[in-house]
């Protein structure tokens, strides 16, 4: 997730759409030859009152009470949100005939069925915020974020589910992450609530630019309203980041990817094949404003690996009713931020020179945080939840940081540590490579603070205490230290008018051959 304030999906599907009754879904089976227990449909017969009208059906649900449960937050937007705030006019019924349901609390709904016999739940969700982590639905499109109109069985996000989409009249086109049937063109089926909620869908008369591959694998753009530019050019500078991302671990995990444009506007989530984007066009005229786009879009690329497979602990499975706390959000995204600088760089869409601009940025915005003496990067990245990604911003006294400008620079010392101590053999890169092959592919799980130092310290071949104070302390960074390991200083000026501090990373006259090879090596040259 990144926001600009930057905020921050399975293979994209566009298609003609083909209205499937529920009834012929019922001989359809999944892959253990049971019948699905849950079936979606999804209409916006009115998009200008911006209502989504949802339906479920359930059958095969042979309990006495049921409690359906509307998530609070969305995985990649660490806040607590108002979705079943927009819930209207629900009911249920079976055969014809209401059923009794009470809600319990905010966010659920408790159903006392007929046993063993089918019933059907009919809501709307008002959706009329224009956010990449909120519904959006009008006479031109619409945006639907399957935790903010879904619900699920409390204690059943194990099970299958299908989705029927039924658009609106003149609308042509769908992307989203989840698989289709063959030849069910609007009908989508999830193994599991977690890709459902992981799989957002863009609705409307869409635009598909050029395609391209990777190592043979299929990467698409797909978008709402994305204005004029030049889309060879654009789909070719991509190209070169997506390849430049995959380089760093060697692996691509999907059968598809695809980025979806939302239109307008400012923020991008990340999702496990996939990412929904706010873009436009006109964001691309200028050199810097490509080269500004493709450090987004590298970012949520990134993240498809650093966060949807290399993980935190905490984050997955999920529980969607309430807060997913974790220390290690400084390493999700703010390492995120770190790559998107070397991504781009090592793709040569931008030089040394803005790569070391980009560190600086992030440099001076924390040196000049008040709440850099007062919040560690670990009590940033729990706070969160309460303070948001950019610290507490409210009036008061400032006592939090961003881990989007702390993080990045521990990516920093990190790498040239590594580096340094390994005389250039190793890098952060090795320890991404070591998170992704064990943690993700060999043991299925997220990793631990103690084991994300440990496997640091594995790979550099000694002790990192010292720089991890830098994490769980506010010990100020010895930016010179780091820095020189790649031929590399600090210099520091104070405006006297505004008492703010200004940095510059600038490159050392005189340079070892150690230092040479650090700096080429870690700028990809």
């Amino acid at each position: 997730m990144k926001s600009v304030n930057v905020i921050h999906i399975r293979a994209l599907i566009i298609s003609s759409l083909l209205v499937i009754p529920f009834p012929a879904l019922l001989a359809q089976r999944n892959e253990n030859g049971q019948n699905p227990l849950l079936h979606y449909t999804v209409s916006m017969n009115d998009p200008g009152n911006h209502l989504f009208r949802v339906r479920l059906e359930c059958r095969d649900i042979n309990e006495d009470t049921i409690y359906f449960r509307m998530p609070v937050w969305m995985p990649g937007y660490y806040q607590i949100m108002g979705y079943p705030d927009n819930v209207r006019n629900f009911s249920v019924s079976s055969s014809g005939k209401p059923l009794p349901f009470t809600k319990t609390d905010g966010n659920t709904w408790r159903v006392i069925p007929w046993k063993e016999s089918p019933f059907t739940i009919t809501y709307e969700v008002y959706s009329d915020r224009k956010f990449v982590a909120n519904n959006y639905l009008d006479n031109t499109h619409a945006y639907i974020v399957p935790p903010a109109t879904f619900m699920y069985i409390d204690g059943k996000t194990d099970i299958p589910v299908d989705l029927t989409v039924v658009p609106y009249r003149s609308w042509k086109n769908i992307a989203t992450g989840l698989e289709r049937p063959e030849k069910n063109e609007n009908l989508f089926k999830a193994p599991d609530f977690d890709i459902l909620f992981d799989s957002p869908l863009l609705i409307g008369n869409l635009e598909e630019l050029p395609s391209f591959k990777i190592n043979g694998i299929n990467h698409r753009f797909i978008a709402y309203n994305p204005g004029d530019f030049n889309r060879e050019a654009f789909i070719a500078a991509l190209e070169k980041t997506v390849k430049a991302a995959v380089d760093i671990i060697g692996d691509i995990p999907y059968r598809e990817y695809t980025f979806i444009g939302i239109g307008p506007g400012a923020g991008g989530i990340e999702h496990l094949n996939n990412t929904t984007v706010s873009f436009s066009g006109r964001r691309l005229e200028s050199p810097e404003g490509m080269k500004g786009m493709l450090k987004f879009l590298a970012h949520e690329y990134f993240h498809h690996y650093n966060v949807k497979r290399i993980r935190p602990f905490e984050l997955g499975p999920f529980d969607y009713s309430g807060e997913e706390r974790t220390n290690l959000l400084w390493v999700s995204e703010g390492l995120t931020v770190y790559y998107e600088y070397l991504i781009v760089r090592r793709a040569g869409i931008i030089s040394d020179a803005e790569l070391l601009s980009g560190l600086e940025g992030n440099i001076n915005a924390f040196e000049n945080d008040p709440g850099r003496e007062y919040q560690s990067l670990v009590q940033s990245s729990y706070q969160t939840w309460s303070e948001g990604p950019f610290g507490n911003k409210l009036p008061g006294p400032d006592r939090s940081i961003s881990y989007y400008d702390k993080g990045p620079l521990m990516g920093l010392v990190l790498d040239l540590s590594i580096r340094n101590a390994t005389r250039n053999e190793k890098s952060l890169d090795d320890v991404m490579r070591y998170l992704y092959f064990t943690y993700y592919k060999k043991l299925g799980r997220g990793f631990t603070d103690a084991e994300f130092q440990q496997v640091c310290e594995k790979i550099a071949g000694t002790s990192l205490s010292n720089e991890f104070e830098y994490v769980y302390t506010t010990n100020k960074i010895d930016y010179s230290k780091y820095l020189a390991y790649a031929g590399l200083n600090i210099s520091e000026e104070t405006d006297t008018e505004s008492g703010r501090r200004k940095f510059t990373i600038i490159r050392q006259e005189e340079t070892d051959p150690l230092q040479l090879v650090i700096f080429n090596s870690w700028s990809g040259k």
